[in-house]
């Protein structure tokens, strides 16, 4: 892991401390990377609610709303249990678009007693995520995961 990662986990750690709302940390956590991670144009969260996954907090376009869990990228990490790295959305079958200008994307799931769903993270340049930073965003889901205890 790069020091710049090292970096944003302690001021995430330090963002989340004394708050245990996981919908406040989410909102909190997807602004502070947003604004400080290169070639990023959306991050946020999408939660589990039955079958599907339902938008959470996020910033960057209007993303889609609900998606199926075992479709597209979010619902497949989420079915499979494991992060995806995905350096060119066109190549991965069944890609759902919600933003057309992304063109790569990593996918982390999560899952606690309080709250299941997805970290999501897409980039308007092929190849932008490795992983490295699959390996950061599982830190940063662990830090939420963390925040809820």
């Amino acid at each position: 892991m790069n020091t710049n990662h090292e970096l944003l986990l302690q001021q995430l750690a330090a963002l989340v401390k004394g708050e245990q709302d996981p919908l406040a940390n989410a909102a909190n956590m997807s602004s502070f990377l947003y604004h400080n991670l290169d070639a990023v144009n959306w991050l946020g969260f999408y939660f589990q609610q039955g079958d599907q996954l339902v938008l959470g907090p996020f910033h960057g376009q209007p993303a889609c709303t609900r998606l199926p869990i075992g479709q597209g990228v979010c619902g497949t990490a989420f079915a499979n249990k494991e992060s995806i790295v995905v350096s060119d959305v066109s190549q991965f079958s069944g890609h759902i678009y919600c933003d057309t200008a992304s063109q790569s994307e990593v996918v982390v799931p999560f899952y606690h007693d309080k709250i299941t769903g997805v970290l999501d993270i897409d980039s308007p340049k092929l190849n932008r995520f490795d992983a490295d930073d699959a390996a950061f965003f599982e830190q940063v889901v662990d830090t939420l995961i963390t925040s809820l205890t």
